[in-house]
């Protein structure tokens, strides 16, 4: 919770935190479906643009749509995947259209590289 306060967690209605599973390591691709040898397709030894942390925030946007990602942190981690709580505000809520920093929230800002996450991996942060 100190780490949530941190990140711009507020004891109000409409703001909700939820924890995300997301896989660890590298990313696979599908496998092209024909003509090309092994070492062209592509499939292994990739690097994603995103951080698997903006991963895990977007896949928590798209599960509750109705909700804008404020930031996230990481819990924990096990043999197979990474945990992250991601902080959400409902931008229609009374309490937060009255809340001056958080009135500001614009649509689709984890889709758009708008939070800490995004911007990092955006490289905007130093």
């Amino acid at each position: 919770l100190k780490r949530a306060r941190e990140l711009g967690y507020k004891a109000k209605q409409g703001v909700v935190v939820v924890r995300v599973r997301v896989r660890r390591g590298g990313r696979r691709r599908e496998r092209p479906s024909r003509g090309r040898r092994p070492k062209r397709m592509g499939v292994l030894k990739l690097t994603p643009k995103k951080s698997i942390q903006w991963m895990a925030e977007e896949r928590a946007a798209r599960k509750f749509p109705n909700l804008e990602v404020l930031n996230s942190y990481y819990v924990g981690e096990d043999g197979r995947y990474k945990y992250y709580e991601v902080i959400l505000v409902d931008p229609h809520h009374p309490v937060i259209l009255s809340d001056p920093q958080l009135s500001k929230l614009q649509r689709g800002r984890v889709f758009r590289g708008l939070t800490s996450a995004g911007r990092k991996a955006r490289g905007l942060v130093r």
